[in-house]
């Protein structure tokens, strides 16, 4: 596998070893890098690669080979100067892709300034979950895509059992669609309004805030 198709973690505290370690579950090519040797040891026999290096050391990443990977993930913590002198170090170095971790919306601000590609607030981004989950129980998950557009994974209630798709209104709002359904295991198309609905059943709506909102007051 070339390198340009792995990616390096700078920073192994919990975000970073997470990302580190799923990643390399999935199969990837993956470089992880801290300055604390303990750090580095606790995931060295996961990944492809782990090294002990100081990320504001711009020399010691290119050592590392850090420039030869497409994309880095910034995963450093407390040590806000410390994340944005790796984030100008990697650009420097020519990565394309840069994700990095940031403590506060100022941090993000400058981050942004630096070059990175996507900035992640996780107590933030997590928060907002949680907040949409809860405010509706039959919602189990949701991803943004961007745009105001979401995919919600909603389950059916038990009223839904016997249902057919074409009952639930969705052509009522254009903006609103079934992409499918998860019936246990199975995967099921929602391209035909004859499709019969079962209690539990994983509905996965692609629509706006609004969209799903104007649905959940029609249910």
């Amino acid at each position: 596998m070339a390198r340009s198709e792995g990616f390096v973690i700078i920073g192994l505290g919990t975000f970073g070893t997470t990302v580190a370690q799923e990643l390399a579950r999935a199969g990837e090519h993956v470089l992880g890098i801290d300055r604390h040797e303990r750090h580095v040891a606790r995931v060295a026999e996961d990944l492809a690669e782990a090294v002990i290096a100081d990320a504001r050391d711009e020399d010691a990443l290119r050592e590392a080979g850090v420039g030869s990977y497409g994309t880095v993930v910034i995963g450093i913590g407390e040590d806000l100067e410390a994340s944005m002198v790796a984030t100008m170090n990697c650009r420097l170095l020519g990565v394309k892709r840069i994700w990095v971790k940031a403590k506060t919306k100022t941090h993000h601000r400058i981050l942004v300034k630096l070059g990175a590609d996507r900035v992640i607030l996780p107590e933030q981004e997590i928060g907002r979950h949680a907040a949409q989950v809860l405010r509706n129980p039959q919602v189990r998950d949701y991803v943004s895509l961007g745009n105001g557009f979401h995919v919600v994974e909603y389950v059916a209630p038990e009223a839904f059992d016997g249902r057919r798709l074409g009952e639930l209104k969705l052509d009522r709002q254009p903006e609103l669609r079934a992409l499918g359904l998860m019936r246990g295991s199975e995967f099921i198309s929602c391209a035909s309004p004859d499709t019969v609905l079962k209690a539990e059943d994983k509905l996965l709506l692609l629509g706006r805030r609004d969209d799903f909102r104007r649905f959940a007051d029609f249910l």
